[in-house]
């Protein structure tokens, strides 16, 4: 790896690689692997919250406040909403640091963020990767109520990871990448199943040159994410069958984009009409689930039933 790519700082101004995409596309997963491939790079990975976006636990060496350290001399943030501070205290907190890699919300705009970190002096954009699930990613956007923000998030792209390619057939991924090639007309276009990029190919992509030509906007995100979407969180009783619920918040009908929960020592995920179901990280809190919807098609009413043991025992027993 050339000296650019592992850390370098041209004039002083630390790397920055924004990673945005649609919910459930596999930044998470993508910034895992990242982190385990560091290599001796230090690195900072700047997240909207530890509970929405988990760092691998066997990975963390130990966490204060909003910071995680991670193994092999990195550390993890939460900024919440307040991504500026963080990164202008980030260099007198840690100058041990490299490269920043800063995950967006599923719903927010990486170009738009990355030209907020640009009226930051101490930072340049290096580049910005977005995901896309090859499976829903057309489907998507062709949603009146989605398709300014799928577009836009590609449209900002240097590198566009085509994830989950093992979930379509062989026709149909191929078009689906030679559509994203006309969304992302000056990114490249990478496959991937399970985000396995191999970091060289994320790192190092604009080389130091001149930042693509964006609106510079003081906020980052998406400007109407608040109004579009809703979100609710719940506890979920222990005696709730993870298998059932899944089922139930990915049925057609409940507007659940995206969902997360932890019970009886399983991680469930659920991405539109799908759903999986994993070990939870070792430590994770049980008994909580977090849904995110489209505000005018989030049936909150059918999520609260889901987590209801009566409804989840009556459904076994059918």
């Amino acid at each position: 790896m050339s000296g650019e790519v592992s850390g370098a700082r041209p004039g002083g101004r630390l790397p920055v690689t924004v990673i945005g995409g649609y919910l459930g596309t596999g930044k998470t997963t993508l910034v895992n692997r990242l982190l385990r491939a560091a290599d001796g790079r230090r690195l900072a990975v700047l997240v909207n919250d530890f509970g929405a976006t988990p760092i691998d636990r066997d990975l963390i060496v130990s966490s204060s406040g909003d910071t995680l350290e991670i193994s092999g001399g990195c550390v993890c943030c939460s900024y919440g909403s307040d991504l500026m501070d963080t990164l202008m205290t980030l260099p007198e907190q840690r100058p041990d640091i490299e490269r920043v890699v800063l995950e967006t919300s599923g719903v927010a705009l990486p170009g738009m963020v990355a030209s907020a970190v640009t009226l930051l002096p101490a930072y340049r954009i290096d580049g910005i990767v977005v995901m896309a699930d090859v499976e829903t990613v057309r489907t998507m956007a062709d949603d009146a109520y989605l398709d300014d923000t799928i577009t836009r998030q590609l449209a900002a792209a240097d590198l566009v990871i085509a994830n989950r390619c093992d979930l379509v057939n062989e026709t149909s991924l191929q078009e689906t990448l030679a559509w994203l090639a006309t969304q992302s007309p000056a990114a490249r276009i990478l496959p991937a199943t399970r985000a396995e990029i191999a970091p060289d190919l994320l790192l190092g992509l604009r080389d130091g040159a001149a930042p693509r030509r964006s609106a510079t906007l003081t906020t980052p995100g998406a400007p109407d994410a608040a109004s579009l979407y809703d979100s609710l969180e719940l506890d979920v009783p222990e005696t709730v069958d993870i298998t059932e619920l899944g089922r139930r918040l990915s049925a057609p009908g409940t507007g659940v984009l995206r969902a997360k929960g932890i019970l009886n020592h399983a991680a469930l995920h659920v991405v539109g009409r799908r759903f999986e179901i994993d070990a939870a990280p070792a430590g994770a809190k049980s008994g909580r689930l977090v849904v995110i919807g489209l505000r005018s098609r989030l049936d909150r009413r059918a999520v609260e039933q889901a987590v209801q043991p009566s409804l989840s025992t009556s459904l076994r027993s059918d």
